[in-house]
């Protein structure tokens, strides 16, 4: 069995250095299985949806419904699979199937009474679901270093030793023009919000437009201390797990 180190990781970084995006999605298609795609469909994920397609190469595309996405990017989710002929894969909160079952449970605006337990609700929880569901050993990402913020040095290859999966950024070191062009010279489905002064969408109460001059993902949680939304940092939530767990043994036992 592979054992994977950060010596192997820093050798797949130096070896890939100088690849292009499609020899970086081509080679882990070959190299690992348990191989998905996450994604909210922002422009570096419909780039890497867009090349698999034209590889030819199908990976499982999973999307994580939040329950509070812009209409829009619902809409756009349609598009991709009308166009590439998929059908994305949808996890959403557990036990939860809309808005309003979550507030009745969880109450409203829960993102602003208390943000990580939002935050593990909505999306590590249901992240964790499908790594164990889906029996998941590497995932591709739409995370870019010219982000900015936690971004910044972003490898091509890293591993998550929370999950211990493979983590592949084939877009790494793209710009966000470069990004846009692509975009454009393939005539990929986008979200109609970037028209609007988005550059990086995510729930509809904590994503604003962004100003000329500022990170592409400035316009996500204006004004707060973060940068991600606890997918890329699922240690900051293990006392929510241990928690749930706790309560669940609970549970059980009063049965």
């Amino acid at each position: 069995m592979l054992q994977i180190d950060e010596e192997l990781i820093e050798h797949w970084n130096n070896t890939l250095a100088d690849a292009k995006a499609e020899e970086i999605i081509l080679w882990a298609y070959q190299t690992f299985p348990g191989l998905i795609q996450t994604t909210a469909f922002g422009l570096t994920g419909l780039c890497i949806i867009s090349i698999l397609n034209q590889l030819n190469k199908d990976v499982p595309l999973v999307f994580i419904d939040t329950l509070y996405h812009f209409p829009q990017t619902y809409d756009l989710v349609k598009e991709v699979e009308d166009k590439y002929n998929i059908d994305v894969i949808v996890y959403k909160p557990k036990d939860v199937k809309t808005e309003s079952e979550f507030v009745k449970l969880y109450g409203d605006s829960l993102w602003e009474t208390d943000q990580l337990k939002y935050d593990y609700l909505v999306k590590v929880e249901p992240l964790k679901r499908i790594y164990k569901e889906l029996n998941v050993k590497a995932v591709f990402t739409g995370r870019r270093s010219t982000q900015g913020d936690s971004r910044s040095n972003l490898p091509i290859i890293e591993i998550d030793k929370v999950s211990n999966v493979i983590k592949i950024n084939p877009l790494s070191s793209w710009t966000f023009d470069d990004v846009k062009k692509y975009i454009d010279e393939n005539n990929i489905p986008r979200n109609s919000l970037l028209d609007l002064g988005y550059k990086s969408v995510g729930d509809w109460h904590s994503t604003v437009p962004v100003a000329d001059g500022e990170d592409e993902r400035s316009g996500r949680w204006k004004g707060q201390i973060k940068s991600e939304c606890g997918i890329h940092v699922l240690h900051e939530y293990d006392h929510f797990e241990e928690k749930c767990d706790e309560n669940e043994n609970e549970n059980s036992e009063t049965k």
